[in-house]
């Protein structure tokens, strides 16, 4: 089916939301699945909210996600003729009319119908104007907008790939606008137009625009032409089911990329928002992804919004990622922290990528991955005091600490291995338990009770930095914590 041709098509007044991703996601997925084309068309027709920075981040957001496009992207701004055109066609041929009425006299409407219970619905006052009614309009000074006929009875009925057919009554509708009083088309109208010429043949989107669906499909047959296929997809609510917000949390795909979540992570989380292929398996590569979408495996109830499993699943990329490809991904979060200089020579890099795999496995995200190797650069931290109360307080640990560094400095070489075998002798020899040892070693030379194996660390940071922190600590026991309990 390469016929076989979707759009995604945001308005650039904000950063690309969690929702709109997914939206671009399932229409890359379906059209990737069964080829065609992927067009990518910005609704930038608000003037007012529109802004250029936010187009260059939507489209940065889709290059970082992976998703990218075969055409456009075609800008609504620029192709105003052709729904001005398409509005006066309809105009001519009497499927639509010119209403002069002002904004006082509809809000006058509205308010009646507030007053009595019941929607407002434009009541065609203009509907029938003759020549004459409209020249006296006009030299009152009035701009009038152009409302698309709407059939007054029958019921327009949208078939929908996901929720079947969904019948609405024409007599719910109104005459509504396709072009403002400036000139402008609205959004029902401007998105048809668009859908139409551009030969858009699946229109998948997000379930808040079902209710615009009747209206652009009146829009469509009073333009003659034949609509494409829907699917409007689950909304996305957060864990208390309430619309998703600010309050609870990132939501936004640069946010989430500023956090230090990686792109596959998110277009794994993301897919499974309102979509599953069956089956347990959760982790997923967007090929995987490809090869197993299909609209008929949409949900239709709502998806839940959980930071959570998108979380864990960050974890497992992080800890699956070739290192290389981690090493570029992670490197900006370590030079934001002073860690890295902004053009590290090759000794700098290597020494980088071998803190990389000590402390890859416990990071949930890029920001954790950099906060966890800071001691691995400098040696000016301090002691988590949590950690200081459990492993420095106790008997004859400074002792201790020394002991270790002098058995350490003795050796021929230095590896964690040799570490290790002089730690478990060490032990045996004093009759300690390992813990009794290990537990302020660690503190001692990261200045956390957690984090990799003790003698990866050591292994990495070497014999004379290990040595010197383990003094350094026996140091500060006997300064500042015996003088204060003196």
């Amino acid at each position: 089916m390469s016929d076989v041709r979707v759009r995604f098509a945001p308005s650039p007044t904000g950063e690309l939301h969690i929702g709109g991703a997914r939206t671009a996601l399932f229409n890359y997925l379906f059209v990737r699945r069964i080829g065609g084309t992927f067009v990518l068309r910005i609704d930038d027709t608000d003037l007012e909210r529109s802004k250029e920075d936010y187009i260059d981040k939507l489209m940065a957001s889709m290059i970082w996600l992976g998703l990218d496009w075969d055409e456009g992207p075609y800008y609504q701004s620029k192709r105003l003729d052709q729904y001005s055109g398409e509005a006066e066609k309809l105009l001519t041929e009497g499927k639509a009319y010119r209403c002069y009425c002002s904004i006082d006299e509809l809000a006058s409407g509205r308010e009646t119908a507030k007053k009595e219970n019941r929607s407002y619905l434009y009541p065609g006052t203009c509907r029938n104007l003759t020549a004459e009614e409209e020249k006296k309009f006009l030299n009152e000074g009035r701009k009038p907008v152009i409302r698309l006929r709407i059939p007054e009875t029958g019921t327009t009925l949208v078939k929908d790939e996901i929720r079947g057919i969904v019948s609405f009554e024409n007599s719910d509708l109104d005459d509504f606008i396709i072009i403002k009083s400036n000139g402008l088309p609205t959004y029902n109208f401007a998105s048809v137009v668009d859908d139409l010429q551009l030969n858009i043949t699946h229109i998948i989107r997000a379930e808040e625009h079902l209710s615009n669906t009747p209206r652009q499909q009146l829009c469509a047959v009073a333009l003659g032409y034949e609509m494409p296929i829907f699917a409007h997809v689950p909304m996305i609510l957060a864990p208390d089911r309430s619309k998703l917000s600010k309050r609870h949390g990132a939501t936004s795909v640069e946010e989430f990329r500023d956090q230090g979540f990686l792109p596959e992570a998110l277009i794994n989380y993301i897919t499974l928002l309102g979509w599953s292929p069956g089956g347990d398996k959760e982790i997923f590569s967007l090929d995987e992804s490809i090869q197993t979408f299909s609209l008929q495996k949409v949900n239709k109830t709502a998806a839940i919004y959980d930071t959570a499993k998108l979380t864990w699943m960050n974890s497992h990329y992080i800890r699956e990622y070739d290192l290389d490809q981690l090493a570029g991904a992670a490197l900006p979060f370590f030079q934001k922290k002073g860690l890295i200089e902004d053009k590290p020579g090759k000794e700098e890099l290597d020494y980088y990528k071998k803190v990389l795999e000590t402390v890859r496995e416990r990071a949930k995200t890029l920001v954790e991955l950099a906060d966890a190797s800071t001691y691995f650069y400098d040696d000016q931290f301090t002691y988590d005091q949590k950690g200081v109360k459990k492993a420095f307080t106790k008997a004859d640990v400074s002792d201790l600490l020394r002991h270790a560094a002098q058995e350490l400095e003795a050796l021929d070489s230095f590896s964690g291995t040799d570490a290790e075998k002089t730690f478990e002798s060490l032990c045996e020899k004093l009759e300690l338990s390992a813990g009794r040892l290990i537990q302020p070693t660690r503190l001692a030379i990261t200045g956390r009770m957690g984090g990799p194996g003790l003698f990866d660390i050591m292994n990495l940071l070497g014999r004379e930095k290990t040595v010197e922190r383990l003094k350094s600590a026996a140091e500060y026991i006997d300064k500042e914590l015996n003088q204060q309990n003196s």
